[in-house]
């Protein structure tokens, strides 16, 4: 009997170490406990039950809260906790198109794999003819889980359809994936199921709060934005780390959500130069104009671009006072942006857009080019005199960045992210900050085309600026820091 529980102890204990899920370690303990009663006496078996139930609390404190993760089902102990990969990081976010979020999430795996780390990115769609070429092309791994799920609810519903895909999504990682941190974005609602169900840090990296991007139009909606909100208060503070993109969305988050005493840390999204720096690729549309004024944004009416048309009319007036026909000739508007034709807004702004231009009598002097590639972005940028950035609070915003490293000047609304990226006066001036109203960019406009020397100046002070403030090797180390502060690496 002694000889056989010696035996059965070491069995017992491999297993459990192998294992090292409470789910299974529970599985194994209950079938070697069958066993031993049938090959040994009873006070033998009480022994085997003691060293069972000391396994089981064993695996909890390894585990705890409990994970049922019958994926992980393979991985020993010692893999576990000394695997020579540094941290085990995965992105949690709702859709993966393109934009800003999704170019700073990324951005931020690719920072994160250059680093060392093992990086995935899982999303609820990803659409390989709308989206960044990196997760396209394999550089980050991307699985989908509950594409299938409904966006809305017969046209309504977006937050509670994308809250429900966010559960879903969640709830699969914690089943079928084993990781150590955890950054989600955008939806804070699946935070709590990474912190009941997994050992995982989790960071959250607010781009802006929800619910303030939200309308209220009717009593009705908010009525049934009110849980919404509490629901993103609540959640987002369960955070181990939040990021903010800005000083000004730190300051708004801390007006907004008052009950989270944690102050976030700004992270600024940043630049990969390398997909700048290259041979320009031939632009997606042939406009042979000295001057052409560009506009990237989402066809979105909270973006604004209605002001860059009304800017380029009014730039007609005061070119035509100025008896300057001539440089309105060799003026040109691009619109460019993503355009989604499942999003409702895209499709409806997309064509008030056309009817305003087509109302201005500008049908020749703007054109329009939908969801682009990254390589006709750079081509756009590099064509360009100047870009016109139109949201008002902004929450920080990355394309002025692209602008200003292509040495371009920037004309953008004097609010929100900006004003932290674009100094619009003195020795280091890099563009216009101004009113969002049609004059004053319309004069932004007007001084660009006068003195292309200095707006060259301006390009150039630009290009310096984003090289010493918002490069991706600052933004990469600073994110690798809060990473490995929560989940250090062990010792190769």
């Amino acid at each position: 009997c002694v000889c056989k529980c010696v035996c059965q102890c070491v069995f017992v204990c491999a297993v459990g170490l192998y294992v090292c899920l409470p789910a299974c370690v529970c599985v194994c303990a209950f079938v070697t406990l069958s066993v031993s009663v049938l090959l040994a006496n009873l006070s033998a078996s009480a022994c085997l039950y003691t060293l069972h139930v000391t396994t089981i609390f064993f695996a909890f404190y390894l585990e705890s809260p409990v994970r049922f993760r019958f994926a992980s089902f393979h991985r020993p102990i010692w893999d576990y906790h000394f695997s020579p990969i540094m941290v085990r990081v995965v992105f949690a976010h709702p859709d993966l198109g393109i934009g800003g979020a999704e170019r700073l999430v990324v951005d931020g795996a690719l920072a994160l794999k250059e680093k060392g780390h093992e990086v995935h990115m899982y999303t609820s769609h990803h659409d390989p003819s709308h989206c960044f070429q990196e997760t396209r092309d394999g550089t980050i791994n991307v699985t989908v889980y509950g594409d299938w799920l409904p966006r809305t609810l017969f046209g309504y519903c977006h937050a509670m359809c994308a809250y429900a895909r966010m559960f879903y999504l969640a709830l699969m990682m914690v089943l079928f994936v084993k990781f150590d941190v955890v950054i989600c974005d955008q939806v804070s609602a699946c935070i709590p199921i990474f912190q009941w169900f997994s050992r995982a840090k989790i960071i959250f990296y607010c781009h802006f709060p929800d619910q303030l991007l939200a309308q209220r139009k009717s009593r009705a909606k908010a009525l049934y934005r009110q849980p919404i909100d509490w629901l993103e208060e609540k959640t987002t503070g369960r955070a181990d780390t939040i990021y903010v993109n800005s000083k000004f969305t730190r300051g708004v988050f801390a007006s907004t959500f008052r009950t989270i005493s944690t102050v976030p840390d700004v992270l600024y999204p940043s630049l990969n130069f390398s997909a700048f720096d290259i041979t320009p690729p031939p632009s997606p549309i042939d406009i042979k104009k000295r001057f052409v004024f560009l506009s990237i944004n989402r066809f979105e009416r909270k973006k604004n671009v209605l002001l860059a048309i009304e800017a380029l009319a009014q730039l007609r007036l005061l070119l035509e006072a100025n008896n300057m026909q001539k440089l309105w000739a060799e003026a040109h508007l691009v619109l460019a942006g993503g355009y989604d034709e499942r999003v409702a807004e895209n499709v409806e702004y997309f064509q008030e857009l056309k009817a305003s231009v087509a109302a201005a009598g500008l049908d020749e002097k703007v054109s329009f080019i939908r969801s682009f590639s990254d390589g006709d972005k750079v081509a756009l940028l590099h064509k360009c005199v100047c870009l016109m950035y139109t949201p008002a609070n902004e929450h920080f915003g990355i394309t002025p960045l692209e602008a200003m490293y292509l040495a371009k000047p920037v004309i953008a609304v004097a609010s929100g992210g900006p004003l932290e990226t674009i100094v619009g006066d003195g020795p280091d001036q890099t563009g216009f900050l101004c009113p969002g109203e049609a004059r004053p960019f319309a004069n932004a406009m007007l001084s660009v085309v006068k003195d292309p020397t200095q707006a060259a100046l301006m390009g150039g002070a630009g290009r310096a600026r984003v090289i010493k403030y918002f490069s991706f090797a600052a933004f990469a180390n600073s994110l690798n820091a809060g990473v490995t502060r929560l989940a250090p690496a062990p010792a190769k």
